[in-house]
């Protein structure tokens, strides 16, 4: 049973018990948020509850959307058609950055945001990775600018820009390595490659997007925090948004850190990504009916 559903039916009772109060805290660290935050929500519930003498469940699932809503952070990220924009996609191997980049391209073009879209595999360390951008970019028709593998990331990453100034792209999505493992390295990589977006581009045609698996849970936190202090990031993307998917990792991290979230893939298709929308992410997460 998905977590919506079995929050759906733990409030679904005419009269809320401590016994109530406490499932709903499990069901929520179940659902990714962590112990302290899932407490600390339950806690306030339950004072507001008591304040305007909400005593049934399904009012007390209108307060917790209500009080949720402030971490439900959307990011608005629409490339400003006619103009250089770029968009650098951070993440740990396996969370999907190469397909979602393509993705993106797609999405951007088939809504008219941008005219032509160039993709950079900035992830010189591994060869699928640029193989599969290739791909990629092959099935939509879309331009990629490689190296071979070992080949300096920000050296990709000046030619895509160059490359896409000089035949009028106006969107550059970077592929990037994911290393979590080699921390310094990772630290001095991305921080290169920042400065040279940084040089050639408007500060506020520039994004970076932090890529997460939406079935990893707490550890999302963990890599967001970490890629944060790497490079100031703008938003994040989740991937891999199925049954599967509880969702409270969303919530926990722009309490964490105040990011909000971009998009939301949810399949493997090039179609299957949206942007992020607040009131249907919480009506999933807590179980109500659209």
């Amino acid at each position: 049973m998905k977590l919506g559903d079995r929050i759906k039916k733990l409030l679904g009772i005419n009269f809320i018990t401590d016994d109530s109060w406490d499932d709903l805290a499990d069901l929520l660290v179940e659902g990714d948020f962590g112990a302290h935050f899932a407490d600390e929500t339950v806690s306030i519930l339950r004072e507001q509850c008591a304040k305007k003498g909400i005593k049934n469940g399904e009012g007390a699932k209108l307060e917790l959307k209500n009080l949720l809503a402030s971490y439900a952070l959307a990011a608005d990220i629409t490339p400003i058609r006619g103009r250089l924009n770029v968009v650098m996609l951070l993440g740990v191997n396996g969370v999907g950055k190469t397909s979602t980049a393509a993705k993106l391209a797609k999405y951007w073009i088939d809504n008219e945001a941008i005219k032509k879209a160039v993709l950079a595999a900035g992830d010189t360390f591994r060869a699928a990775a640029i193989d599969q951008l290739r791909l990629h970019g092959q099935s939509l028709g879309i331009r990629v600018v490689a190296q071979e593998r070992g080949s300096d990331a920000g050296a990709v990453l000046f030619d895509a820009m160059d490359s896409a100034i000089a035949d009028g792209s106006d969107l550059v999505i970077a592929d990037t390595a994911g290393r979590m493992h080699n921390r310094q390295n990772l630290i001095k990589e991305l921080g290169k490659m920042d400065k040279i977006v940084a040089a050639k581009a408007d500060a506020k045609l520039y994004k970076r997007l932090l890529v997460l698996d939406s079935t990893t849970g707490q550890n999302a936190l963990a890599q967001a925090e970490s890629f944060n202090a790497a490079v100031a990031l703008d938003g994040i993307i989740l991937t891999k948004y199925d049954s599967s998917a509880k969702g409270g990792m969303t919530l926990a991290i722009a309490r964490r850190l105040g990011l909000p979230t971009a998009f939301i893939c949810d399949g493997e298709g090039y179609e299957n990504i949206k942007a992020f929308d607040p009131d249907k992410y919480l009506d999933d997460f807590l179980g109500f009916t659209r």
